[in-house]
Order: C-alpha cells, then sequence, then structure tokens
C-alpha cells in the first residue's frame, strides 16, 4: 500500500501543480467550442436557406445557382482541417490580428464547420414532409413564412441533433489546433503529454475531452426528447 502510495504521490502532485493551467486550457477549449458553434449555424443556416430555395426541388428553383453554392459547400468540406488551419493563416491574422491563441483558432474552426453545417441543415430541411409545405402553400404562405414557420419548425428536433454532431466535431477539430498553438485542451496535451513525456497530463485532457463530448451529447439528446 506504502509503494502505491508512494508511485501515486508524484502523480497527484504534478496534477495539482498543472491544476490552474488545465482549467485554463479546459475553459479555451469550451469558448473555441461554443463560439464556432455558434458562428458556424449562423453562417450554415443562411446558406441552408439558399440551397433548400434554389434546389431544382426547392421552394424557387434556379439549377445553377444551386450548383454553385453546392460545388463550394462540398469543396469546401474537402478541405483537411489542419491544412485548411494553416491555409488561412492570413484571413485569421485579417480578422482577429493574430494566428496564434485560442480566439485565433474559432476563426477556421467556423469556416471549417459552416459548410458542414448548411448540408446537415439542409438535408433536415428536405426530410420535412412535401404534404405540409404544400399545405403551406395553398394558404398563401411566402417562402419566408414557410422556411420559418412550417420547415424550421419541423426540422428543429432533427438540427438539434446536428447541433451535437457539430460541436463534437469541433471539440475535436479544437484539439487539433492545439498542435499548432491554437490553444485549449490539444496544446495542453502537445505541450506536457507529447513534448515533456508527461503521460498522465494527456491522459487529464482525454478524459476531460471526453466528459465534454458525453455532455454535449446528453443535453442535445434531452432537448431532442423534449422537441419531439
Amino acid at each position: 500500500m506504502n509503494d502505491l502510495n508512494a508511485m501515486l504521490a508524484p502523480l497527484w502532485e504534478r496534477f495539482l501543480d498543472k491544476l490552474p493551467e488545465i482549467l485554463t486550457a479546459t475553459w479555451e477549449t469550451l469558448d473555441m467550442v461554443f463560439l464556432s458553434t455558434l458562428f458556424s449555424m449562423l453562417i450554415g443556416f443562411a446558406l441552408a436557406i439558399v440551397m433548400i430555395l434554389t434546389n431544382p426541388i426547392g421552394l424557387k428553383p434556379c439549377r445553377s445557382f444551386y450548383s454553385v453554392v453546392d460545388f463550394v459547400v462540398n469543396l469546401l468540406r474537402s478541405f483537411p482541417f489542419i491544412i485548411l488551419l494553416i491555409a488561412i493563416i492570413p484571413l485569421t491574422r485579417l480578422i482577429v490580428g493574430t494566428s496564434i491563441g485560442s480566439t485565433a483558432a474559432i476563426v477556421p474552426l467556423t469556416i471549417a464547420a459552416a459548410p458542414f453545417v448548411a448540408r446537415l441543415i439542409e438535408a433536415s430541411f428536405l426530410e420535412v414532409d412535401r404534404g405540409v409545405i404544400e399545405a403551406a402553400r395553398s394558404f398563401g404562405a411566402s417562402n419566408a413564412q414557410i422556411i420559418f414557420r412550417v420547415l424550421l419548425p419541423e426540422a428543429l428536433p432533427s438540427i438539434i441533433l446536428n447541433i451535437a454532431v457539430i460541436a463534437i466535431t469541433l471539440l475535436g477539430y479544437s484539439a487539433m489546433a492545439g498542435t499548432v498553438g491554437g490553444g485549449g485542451l490539444g496544446d495542453l496535451a502537445v505541450r506536457y503529454g507529447y513534448n515533456r513525456f508527461q503521460l498522465d497530463i494527456m491522459v487529464y485532457s482525454v478524459i476531460i475531452l471526453c466528459v465534454l463530448v458525453l455532455l454535449i451529447q446528453g443535453v442535445c439528446n434531452f432537448l431532442y426528447k423534449v422537441m419531439r
């Protein structure tokens, strides 16, 4: 028992010593994920509205315009995040004044997630029963009314689940951003767990990330049940 205590004591002391940094890194990760999810949802929702309007089976079909938007969305989705993170460093500096830190990481996280959000919300809209849309048209509803009073309420439970997918994906991306100075738990794991061979710090980072994933999914599942 004494041998076990002697073995665990350095790990416990190191945890207490690094606790302020762990808490700071956790807060930075939450900040990055929340803001990038919010901004990507706003941009993605706007793109989804454009796509659902101009889709060949949409509310105001325009095949040529939809093809352009569809191509751009697919092109942005095809970029591996680590490459996108480095490729848009000039844009990141232009927007936030720096390319290092958790604030700077929000820009590539948002750009990476927005087209993914647009595709998910478009799919949620397309799942709405066409009969409901036609019924709204028969009552003289405008396209805006159909989108915000028919499509959005009907698709909201599905969108809530998609928010969980986006937030969890961005949580993984935020850890990846830490490898190039993006801050957060990924940066903490790289600096101490990888570069300084402090495996316990990496384990703490992984455990916190797993807990965050479970919390995000649990909250969204609860909201989904309420919306249903």
